[in-house]
């Protein structure tokens, strides 16, 4: 990779992030966070090919946050929600605070330590994120960085990381720098009150005249608008209510005990069996985890033939800059043995949601919700259907990538867990499919039993593509 594709990674780098305030959605999972029952925390593990300089690793640490600003800011909440939060510098940032090494003896106990890293809320009067090198690994090293949804979701956040790594093993001498601009004055919670309700005062009479300009449309056109609003309500019920009854052998779930597991996949194999189903990549990772899941009932002795499942539905649209999601519960077929059928099954149900009119009511209703106690946004949250397995895919680095002089070797998103006994997250880096699953440890009753029904699953999906070449 050439010095010019690394500045010009970087530079997207620095200009990552440049809202001031956080995006509705935002500040209704800031707000409504209960960690680790309702949380918005997410971890990605780096293997590292070798232990990096540690005084190396540090220098470009320090970097990376003097390149993209988020990364030294802090959440400054109003006292009284009627403004959005807004982000602020950290007047008292301290690398030495966000970023440590540990010695470790194995992977285990690498994953178990992260795990535990996961489970401990942030201190949300400080930059929401904290890194950890771990080495004396017997094949390398790993870094552990856990992150908050307020300044980067899971995708956000690979991005970000593919960003901020270099092409060559070799230091670049003069990386770029972030703009020296001057600290704008702290935000105070009561200031952001006071500014937030004369914003409302102002606006008041347009938002008066626009309720009118509705009402004159309803009673112009009252049958019309009845059945527009009965069809978004039934799609609303048809989305909080649960797609498949819900597995005993995944319950119960208290949320607070997490286990992390890492697998790999060889990604053109995964997508060979996607197209042979006629579906994508999202949808072979859904069969993957439900072949692995349809073992462990096996073993386990639990006749279930479907599970509901949590994915990703986009909502991208031609003028949107950018990626727009939805979640959404499909009905998975955990039975059906073939993989290839299996995907054929997930791409239908995943179809079906497209034509769901309620598929952005969260996000059509945060702004409201947002000017309500926090505790009504969590409620919010917790009325809707909660799936035994939630699973996304993320576009991870496509070339090999390097950290202070360590090669990337993999890439895993553990994601948090809304109620889900676990969470899958499939991250595409080179040619590899790496796989993060983050469990519910009170909700499955054999860790170990489940990695390598996870596993199996991961070699019958492969088996397909391995006996239609033979």
């Amino acid at each position: 990779m050439s010095k010019s594709e690394d500045f010009e990674r970087w530079g997207g780098a620095a200009a990552w992030t440049s809202g001031i305030e956080l995006t509705p959605m935002q500040t209704l999972m800031w707000r409504a966070e209960r960690h680790p029952v309702q949380s918005s925390t997410s971890t990605v593990i780096l293997d590292l090919d070798r232990a990096p300089d540690w005084k190396r690793f540090v220098a470009a640490t320090e970097w990376g946050t003097g390149l993209v600003r988020r990364l030294r800011q802090r959440v400054v909440d109003p006292v009284v929600p009627t403004a959005a939060p807004t982000w602020a510098d950290d007047p008292t940032f301290d690398l030495g605070y966000h970023l440590r090494r540990e010695l470790v003896s194995s992977r285990e106990e690498m994953l178990a330590q992260a795990a535990q890293i996961a489970l401990r809320p942030f201190d949300r009067s400080r930059p929401l994120w904290e890194g950890v090198l771990f080495e004396g690994l017997p094949d390398g090293a790993a870094y552990v960085l856990k992150i908050h949804h307020a300044l980067a979701d899971p995708l956000g956040t690979v991005q970000l990381l593919s960003m901020l790594q270099s092409g060559k093993r070799a230091h670049t001498a003069r990386k770029p720098v972030g703009d020296e601009v001057a600290a704008p004055a702290a935000a105070e919670p009561v200031d952001l009150a006071v500014s937030g309700l004369r914003t409302d005062v102002a606006t008041l009479p347009e938002a008066a005249l626009s309720a009118l300009r509705r009402a004159g449309v309803a009673a112009t056109r009252p049958q019309a608008v009845l059945a527009s609003t009965l069809r978004y309500g039934a799609s609303v019920r048809r989305l909080v209510t649960q797609a498949a009854p819900a597995s005993p052998e995944l319950s119960p779930r208290t949320g607070k005990m997490w286990s992390f597991l890492t697998l790999d996949a060889p990604l053109e194999q995964l997508r060979a069996v996607a197209k042979q189903g006629g579906g994508t990549l999202d949808d072979a990772a859904v069969a993957l985890v439900l072949g692995g899941l349809r073992r462990y009932h096996e073993r386990r002795g639990g006749a279930v033939r479907e599970i509901p499942v949590g994915v990703r539905v986009s909502l991208a649209r031609a003028d949107d800059l950018g990626n727009r999601f939805a979640g959404a519960i499909i009905s998975g077929p955990i039975a059906i043995e073939d993989p290839v059928d299996r995907v054929a099954a997930v791409r239908g149900e995943v179809l079906s949601l497209h034509t769901e009119r309620a598929l952005e009511v969260l996000e059509a209703a945060a702004p409201l919700l947002n000017r309500m106690p926090a505790f009504v946004g969590a409620g919010a949250l917790q009325t809707a259907a909660v799936p035994d397995a939630f699973v996304l895919t993320l576009p991870g680095p496509p070339r090999r990538r390097y950290m202070a002089g360590a090669e990337v070797q993999g890439m895993y998103v553990l994601g948090p867990l809304p109620g889900a006994a676990l969470t899958v997250c499939l991250v595409t880096v080179g040619d590899t499919a790496c796989i993060g699953v983050n469990v519910d440890a009170s909700a499955v009753a054999d860790l170990r039993e489940l990695e390598e029904c996870l596993v199996e699953g991961v070699e019958e999906m492969i088996s397909v593509t391995a006996s239609t070449s033979g």
